[in-house]
């Protein structure tokens, strides 16, 4: 008899630190016991992302995810079956679409904003882990980001954290966070919470 995978929904606000912790916890186990799939790659078409009063592309919002084609395939692997889905490039026309296969494992990974919001999609959890951060230090990291990584300037940068990042938080991130199993506070460092995490999975698919 298969063991049914072990799914872990992690979340936290933009800029906390959550794609380092994955990249970390991903590199604790070998690639044929951990599986990610990120809410990122399930952004629905530009054309169907809302605009603000501004006329900016708010893409910090629910409604701008496929929630229910996202929850269709994390049920798909639970069930022991792989799938595939287009990556999302975030508009970028110089980078050419991958074909994404995710394989079935002992542990499934659900990364992103909104993953506690969509019951569809909390519902599927084992464990939910909040990746918490001072806003001060969130938004530090979020310029630094947003300039290397992606080219955006200081002006554009404070605008989104101003009139989307941040009442996103505050509305559809934050009042989750009393919903999780664990939170770990990522103001200087996470080593601590990703051991007690490492150390628990482990024992789990022992």
């Amino acid at each position: 008899m298969t063991t049914r995978p072990f799914i872990i929904g992690i979340t936290g606000g933009s800029a906390s630190g959550k794609t380092s912790f994955l990249k970390d916890l991903l590199g604790s186990f070998p690639d044929n016991q951990i599986c990610l799939i990120s809410q990122d790659n399930y952004y629905k078409a530009r054309h169907e992302i809302p605009v603000d009063d501004n006329g900016v592309h708010n893409f910090d919002l629910p409604e701008t995810i496929d929630y229910h084609r996202y929850a269709e395939h994390i049920s798909q692997l639970r069930a022991g079956h792989i799938v595939e889905q287009v990556e999302y490039t975030f508009n970028n026309p110089n980078v050419v679409p991958r074909i994404l296969t995710f394989r079935p494992a002992p542990i499934i990974v659900v990364e992103g904003i909104f993953v506690f919001h969509f019951k569809e999609i909390a519902d599927l959890l084992d464990l939910k882990i909040f990746i918490a951060a001072k806003n001060k230090i969130k938004l530090e990291r979020r310029i630094r980001r947003d300039n290397e990584e992606r080219g955006y300037d200081l002006d554009d940068v404070l605008y989104r954290w101003k009139h989307h990042v941040r009442p996103t938080y505050q509305q559809f991130i934050k009042p989750y966070k009393e919903e999780a199993d664990i939170v770990i506070p990522n103001n200087r460092h996470y080593q601590k919470g990703l051991e007690v995490v490492v150390g628990y999975l482990k024992g789990r698919i022992a």
